[in-house]
């Protein structure tokens, strides 16, 4: 997120071009669309330089499950394709040379665990087998008679626990291979597996979610029930304190799980997909719409109390580790990262991996952590080291309009490093070859001034340099100057409002209409008819008669606060006359009796000098188009009755100088008026005649009155009495 502030800290309201803003970025929020590249970003915002990450051996297969090392540097790593049928073993020796090592059925390695006497064993998936690899040959070593083996950890005492499915046993292996059944979950996986410093059994299930301790002597107590469906993975920390990790949201009638799909390997161009195999592929890896509801890192001391450290949205956790200094590591997917936790509950972004997702950690001796991944697959090591240098890269911030750049500044450490900044311009909304190059801003201590020319968009790159001794510089703000050069107000609309109706004053206008008021439609809207629309708009107006108005529309591209001016003149006069100036409002009425009846035009001119300096301040006009001011009321003229037989035909004519003739209406004696068409029944014209039969007695004297109307409603009256 883009942080705007003003210099003064003013209102939202009073926010003004020709005060500096800045553009603050401290917030990881502010770096969602950034590029880091070798930097890893806490959850405070503070940047900092990454640990090492390597690719040490690309397996050339879709999915690496497992990893581990032996004391003399080997490090080990399986995995397999779909459809492949082979399940395959890799060693990195202490060199970093890797190789195929062995072949076994199975669709892939899914665990890895090494003894004491650095033998490696390894479990297949599907129709789980345990090898143990000697001289370069594989032997099978144990079988469960188990679907699926999830994990595997060694003991103390050199016994060998199997983590299954999709009966959800834990076998406990001998050194000699002889294994049995140790402990039944009421599940249909044990998905993870870990042995504690009491050789007590960590195990993590699916579809539950339950963390279960196994005892020596196989006794279970639950230690936490987890609201999501699967524990991906346990780490044992010092003091007994254990970390799991939960993913996915349970269903409200957990079914048996379908055989795994596996997410398959990038299909080259024009070939044809390959058909979906089975694979012992957890659920967490299966296709992206089968999981939901994100990961929760739940840390549980040694006297059994829970708490959750983390937790995300999106971001599925496979793997978890601890670094040499007793860090929590996370590796997830789908986006390939490596999270770490710091203290008070804060965590970094180390990673962003090239491979889609993170499968497996493990630490090795050297203080490095050794990384497997899927899609594709392939072997990195993260650390202990941080890089030499590092940088982050924002997106194009957006000024709003054509601006001037001026001082960036950083706050932060730099023991010993350095910290330097980057910026460029354009206007373009996205940074291309016709932006304008990079430009080093010249720091004085933690401050400079931005050289990229003026435009409406910057883009900043900040780079991280060690110091001599591998410390990292940490960057917890940076702030980004700018001026917005001034534009000229517009007004782009105006319109006359309803004749014998003014706006409220501005300190005593009401909040609702009263009921002689009328509300106008939203600017634009036309009249459709004679009458004013009462059901919608922005702005209410009290009955006055003789009163009329004009409202308009005016902005400004900076944000500046505006004055108005209002100016009068006639179609046939030259110079305008001032009315009113200094509005603040974008409406104006006024008492139209004090001007002579005809057309007329307004001008409405908007200045943004509350928001500029008299020298820099900038108008802009509008003129109206011609309008009609009738105060004047139609004439009646030939009123005439016509006895007949029962019944008197009343005739008269009417006539107005500028305004249509709306409205006629006769009433006899004194009676209620009641409306007269005219002769041709439509009310279209500046003159129209009238005839009218009205009942009469035989006898005795009838008054007639009559009453016209235009379509400002200036009104005449006549009468004639028939004897």
């Amino acid at each position: 997120m883009q942080k705007f502030f003003v210099s003064l800290m003013l209102a939202a309201a009073t926010l003004a071009a020709v005060e500096t803003r800045f553009w603050q970025h401290y917030d990881p929020a502010d770096y969602e669309k950034a590029t880091l590249h070798k930097v890893s970003l806490r959850s405070d915002g503070r940047v900092s330089l990454a640990p090492v990450f390597q690719e040490t051996f690309d397996t050339n297969l879709p999915f690496l499950w497992a990893v581990a090392e032996d004391s003399k540097g080997n490090v080990y790593s399986g995995g397999g394709a779909p459809g492949a049928g082979k399940a395959k073993l890799f060693q990195i020796d202490a060199a970093g040379k890797g190789k195929s090592l062995v072949e076994v059925d199975g669709a892939a390695i899914q665990s890895i665990a090494i003894d004491r006497q650095d033998r490696v064993y390894m479990a297949t998936s599907p129709d789980g087998k345990v090898y143990r690899v000697t001289n370069g040959q594989a032997s099978v070593f144990y079988d469960p008679k188990a679907k699926y083996i999830w994990s595997m950890a060694f003991d103390s005492r050199g016994n060998l626990f199997l983590a299954t499915g999709d009966k959800g046993e834990i076998h406990r292996v001998t050194p000699s291979g002889q294994g049995q059944v140790f402990f039944t979950a009421d599940e249909t996986h044990v998905r993870s597996l870990a042995v504690d410093a009491k050789d007590n059994v960590i195990a993590g299930t699916e579809p539950g979610g339950v963390v279960i301790r196994v005892s020596p002597a196989g006794e279970g107590f639950v230690l936490y029930q987890s609201s999501k469906r699967e524990i991906t993975s346990i780490a044992v920390g010092k003091d007994g304190v254990l970390y799991v990790a939960a993913v996915g949201a349970k269903t409200a009638a957990v079914a048996p799980p379908p055989a795994p799909v596996p997410i398959p390997s990038p299909t080259p161009a024009g070939a044809a997909a390959p058909r979906p195999v089975a694979a012992p592929i957890p659920a967490t890896l299966t296709a992206a719409p089968a999981i939901s509801g994100g990961s929760e890192i739940w840390r549980i001391d040694a006297d059994g109390a829970p708490s959750r450290v983390w937790q995300h949205g999106s971001e599925l956790v496979y793997a978890l580790a601890l670094d040499a200094q007793g860090r929590l590591l996370l590796g997830t997917g789908n986006r390939g990262r490596i999270y770490r936790l710091e203290e008070q509950r804060m965590y970094s972004t180390l990673v962003n991996s090239v491979s889609t997702q993170i499968t497996a950690l493990a630490l090795s001796r050297s203080g490095a952590v050794h990384v497997a991944t899927a899609n594709v697959g392939k072997v990195f090591r993260l650390g202990p080291e941080l890089e030499k240098e590092g940088s982050l890269e924002s997106e194009a911030l957006d000024a709003g309009a054509f601006s001037y750049w001026g001082r960036a500044r950083f706050e932060g450490d730099v023991p010993g490093g350095a910290v330097a900044l980057e910026t460029r311009s354009g206007n373009l909304d996205r940074p291309q070859k016709n932006w304008s190059v990079w430009s080093a801003v010249p720091f004085h201590s933690t401050n400079g001034r931005m050289a990229s020319p003026a435009a409406r968009f910057l883009q900043y790159r900040l780079k991280l340099t060690a110091s001599a001794n591998g410390a990292s510089p940490n960057v917890s703000l940076l702030e980004f100057a700018y001026l917005t050069k001034n534009v000229a107000p517009v007004v782009d609309a105006i319109e006359p409002t309803p004749a014998n109706y003014r706006f409220p004053a501005p300190s005593t206008a009401a909040s609702t209409a009263s009921p002689q008021s009328l509300t106008l439609p939203p600017m634009g809207g036309r009249r459709s008819g004679s009458s004013v629309s009462l059901d919608s708009g922005s702005s209410s107006m009290s009955f006055a008669k003789g009163h009329i108005g004009v409202r308009w529309r005016s902005f400004d591209d900076n944000l500046d606060n505006l004055l108005h001016k209002v100016e009068i003149r006639g179609a046939a006069e030259r110079e305008w006359k001032l009315m009113k100036e200094s509005i603040r409002e974008r409406q104006y009425s006024w008492d139209s009796t004090t001007l002579p009846d005809g057309r007329y035009q307004v001008r409405v001119t908007a200045s943004d000098s509350p928001s500029n300096p008299p020298a820099g301040a900038l108008a802009a006009s509008l003129e109206s188009e011609l309008f009609l001011i009738d105060n004047t009321p139609p004439l009646i003229s030939a009123l005439a009755a016509t006895p007949a037989p029962g019944r008197l035909t009343v005739r008269w004519k009417a006539k107005d100088a500028l305004s249509v003739i709306e409205k006629a209406e006769y009433s006899i004696n004194g009676g209620e008026w009641m409306t007269a068409l005219p002769v041709t029944r439509l009310a279209d014209s500046l003159e129209l005649d009238y005839a009218v039969e009205v009942p009469r007695a035989a006898s005795g004297e009838i008054t007639i009155a009559v009453r016209v109307s235009d379509e400002f409603e200036n009104q005449s009256v006549d009468k004639v009495t028939v004897r």
